[in-house]
């Protein structure tokens, strides 16, 4: 196959654009693509695009590599080949015992680049997670995104250095003894720069979601569209030697297909991880509340209708985060309102999710279904207090350090870090960053900043919001807010929180009980009047106090291996001061 080869099945006509000459394609009409001769492949550095029809302006390749003029240019030849890995003892990072550190290259860094990245990883390292997760990196239009705008899904962004710059960011960090997440988007495109209509039937109007039309999974022409997809799930893992992809909103993935795209993504990573012998792991992000998602494939159906499992490794679960947050902050408008009571933190600790086929007054609906507790490892749900969506998507992009006390926050990383689950943290958590992480885009086309602005606005408009605090997305100064300050890291609180990151991260690896992924070894007591809360994982036991009332606990303790307060002492019983937590045994 050549770089210069494309799919345009509805097309009648398709010339190259190389180096500036137009040059003739074959047409395979059986398969729909287009063939160039292989004597066109001249290397790296080339300039190309497709004329596709009466087109007089050359379109980007769909398996483009490399974008240096933004999403709308010529593409360019890149060759992934050429990087001098270091990585060959590099064994993985399997996700169970795992601790995964979600991070935006665009604001992690002051540079906001992949390079000026691998200067934060000793950080991360010593802070004792395992696996960097990173927010799309693919070519988005424009100079700073989310990166859920993207449209050429093959790219790394030359906002962040592009691809050599990712395969020295990777390598980088398996260097330090760190995998490396990439969260990839195969269920919408961005607005700007979409070209893959015009190839062919990539999009379908049979299963329209929020995006619009949905990516054809299983309509006419589907076949084509999945090797899409699924060619670039492994692209990351061959050419990029990332271990895990994060798949973005699978619930939307609608495929009525005989086999789901998610089981074969799963059969065909699992087949490279046997030929690559290393662990390549496929998280999804759902909001179904369904662990058929990650039940094993030969595990004999799921549930009591016997549904196949698609067998993937982990999925979000979002309960985890609602619930704690309302027992931390009292929020309880809007999703929040079913996780009021004490009790859905107690149930979504010990059963997975909170929503298990009971009511939700936000969906007004059942919603969910129950978590096999008996058998299914813990770790396939990734849990987090605070990430990218839950603090991007509030009106003004606040922390939860923007409004607990260090005692709370010391709470919040406690029951994240001693949970059954796999934790998930987000960038500047650690430290209690004071910066903000806000929606943000800069979309060229003045008619669509506007529009997605005036919908932001909107948006929170509708939920109660003042509109005059909600911060324009299109101004960078909402870019340049949401980038960490660390500057921070030695000073007062901040110092404060990272020490009691570290000592937490350290316990976790250090006691066996805390990454036992079997659910029925752990349980709760609670009393939400007095407003203490104890998990129990084994020998050892995480007391909370989340009154502002001292509370005694009946939790006797011969040791304190963590505490948020120098006042708590092993002994009969444990006093906790108000926003307060020990971990003791």
């Amino acid at each position: 196959m050549s770089v210069y080869d494309v799919w345009a099945p509805t097309a009648t006509t398709v010339q190259l654009h190389l180096d500036g000459d137009v040059l003739p394609l074959e047409h395979e009409a059986a398969t729909g693509w287009w063939r160039a001769a292989a004597d066109l492949d001249r290397g790296p550095g080339h300039r190309y695009g497709f004329l596709v029809d009466d087109g007089e302006t050359p379109l980007p390749d769909p398996r483009s590599r490399r974008q240096p003029d933004g999403v709308h240019g010529l593409s360019e030849t890149w060759d992934g080949d050429s990087f001098d890995w270091t990585d060959a003892s590099w064994t993985g990072r399997q996700l169970a015992g795992a601790v995964i550190y979600e991070l935006h290259v665009g604001t992690f860094t002051p540079d906001g680049t992949l390079d000026s990245a691998i200067a934060k990883l000793p950080h991360l390292v010593e802070l004792g997670v395992d696996l960097v997760e990173l927010l799309p990196v693919n070519g988005v239009n424009g100079r700073w995104n989310w990166g859920y705008d993207g449209v050429d899904w093959f790219t790394v962004t030359d906002n962040y250095g592009g691809p050599d710059a990712y395969q020295r960011f990777v390598d980088a960090a398996h260097a330090a003894g760190l995998g490396v997440v990439q969260d990839v988007v195969y269920n919408h495109l961005g607005p700007s720069g979409n070209y893959l209509p015009v190839f062919g039937p990539y999009l379908s109007s049979k299963h329209a979601n929020t995006w619009g039309d949905n990516v054809n999974l299983d309509d006419e022409g589907s076949h084509e569209v999945r090797e899409f997809i699924l060619d670039n799930a492994l692209m990351w893992f061959e050419r990029f030697h990332v271990d895990a992809l994060r798949l973005d909103a699978v619930h939307a993935l609608v495929d009525d297909s005989p086999v789901h795209l998610l089981q074969e993504m799963g059969e065909r990573t699992a087949a490279l991880s046997a030929h690559l012998s290393r662990p390549l792991t496929l998280i999804a992000e759902s909001d179904l509340n369904d662990a058929r998602l990650v039940t094993p494939r030969d595990g004999g159906g799921f549930g009591p209708d016997h549904r196949q499992g698609w067998g993937l490794d982990g999925q979000w679960s979002d309960d985890f985060h609602h619930a704690l947050h309302v027992a931390l902050t009292g929020e309880t408008n809007s999703w929040y309102a079913d996780f009021a009571s004490l009790d859905s933190l107690a149930k979504v600790v010990t059963k997975g999710f909170f929503h298990d086929g009971t009511w939700s007054s936000f969906r007004e609906a059942d919603h969910g279904h129950p978590v096999d507790a008996r058998h299914m490892p813990a770790w396939r749900l990734v849990v987090a207090n605070q990430n990218h969506d839950q603090i991007g998507n509030r009106a003004v992009g606040d922390r939860l350090a923007a409004t607990l006390d260090d005692g709370q926050l010391q709470i919040a990383a406690a029951l994240t870090l001693t949970s059954p689950y796999t934790p998930m943290l987000f960038m500047g958590e650690e430290w209690g960053a004071s910066t903000p992480w806000q929606f943000f885009t800069s979309h060229p086309e003045k008619e669509l900043g506007e529009a997605t602005a005036k919908g932001r606005i909107a948006e929170f408009a509708k939920s109660g919001w003042d509109e005059s605090v909600v911060p324009d997305p299109q101004d960078p100064q909402t870019f340049e807010d949401s980038k960490l300050d660390w500057s921070e890291l030695g000073r007062g609180r901040h110092a404060l929180l990272l020490d009691a990151y570290q000592q937490l991260t350290a316990l976790r690896r250090a006691e066996p009980e805390l990454t036992d992924p079997r659910l029925g070894r752990t349980s709760v007591e609670h009393d939400a009047e007095a407003g203490w809360f104890v998990m129990t994982r084994g020998t050892i036991r995480v007391a909370v106090n989340f009154g502002t009332q001292e509370a005694r606990v009946d939790v006797p303790a011969s040791s304190v291996l963590f505490a948020s307060d120098d006042s708590i002492a092993a002994g009969a019983e444990l006093v906790l001061p108000p926003h307060s937590v020990a971990v003791v045994r």
